[in-house]
């Protein structure tokens, strides 16, 4: 294959961003980082890739921007799909289907309960923790015995959907004040075999660097709201 131009525009702490930076590590593709500050100065190049939703992850691939996580997933597994490489989607149509299923269901569910865990209080804090952990308790279901969603062997679409939150659990169990190893052990158990993989490990962005930037954020919004 020729040499091509793959850029990528993230912000550090995006789970929707890790997702783009793990495909193309395991992928082993080459890629130039360039990042964003979504809540700053957004860039004349984000403006121009992604007018619409002015948001990233962007991958401009050859000058041509595509945007969307999950869009982007597809597009790189379509593009670099030799026999040798890892497929991040089955063959199958229906295999493909559930993947895609399973991949919307964890963006829908585990981003908006995790993110009601350091927003909310009270009762809704702990409603937000308990949905939580049953999104969390389906997913355990549907691992099943397999190491990885995507079989014993290879890692798919949902496995880097939903490790690219892991970085996450360690703010949302701290400000929650819950344990992710006492209610979904399994889970964990996965957590940690994807991270022995190079280009999954090396992709996420730190926990602690995560909690510390939302306590900042907590802070300034009690300061200027008094809660």
């Amino acid at each position: 294959m020729s040499e091509e131009e793959v850029v990528v525009l993230n912000f550090w702490p995006s789970m929707f961003g890790a997702r783009v930076i793990m495909a193309l590590e395991e992928k082993e593709i080459k890629f130039e980082y360039k990042e964003e500050d979504v809540f700053g100065q957004k860039t004349d190049l984000l403006l121009q890739t992604n007018p619409i939703h002015k948001k990233i992850p962007v991958l401009i691939h050859n000058g041509k921007p595509v945007c969307e996580s999950n869009i982007i997933l597809e597009y790189i597994d379509e593009v670099w799909k030799g026999d040798k490489t890892l497929h991040l989607l089955p063959s199958d149509p229906y295999q493909k289907a559930q993947c895609r299923f399973w991949a919307d269901f964890i963006d829908k569910k585990v981003f908006d309960a995790g993110r009601r865990t350091w927003t909310k209080k009270g009762k809704e804090q702990e409603e937000a923790k308990q949905e939580f952990i049953e999104t969390l308790k389906i997913l355990e279901t549907v691992l099943g015995e397999k190491v990885y969603f995507g079989g014993n062997d290879t890692i798919s679409m949902v496995d880097l959907v939903l490790i690219s939150y892991y970085p996450w659990f360690h703010t949302w169990q701290t400000i929650g004040s819950f344990s992710l190893e006492c209610h979904a052990p399994k889970l964990m158990g996965w957590v940690r075999k994807c991270l022995t993989r190079p280009a999954i490990s090396k992709s996420l962005p730190d926990p602690v660097k995560i909690l510390d930037r939302v306590s900042q954020i907590i802070k300034v919004h009690e300061f200027f709201y008094g809660y």
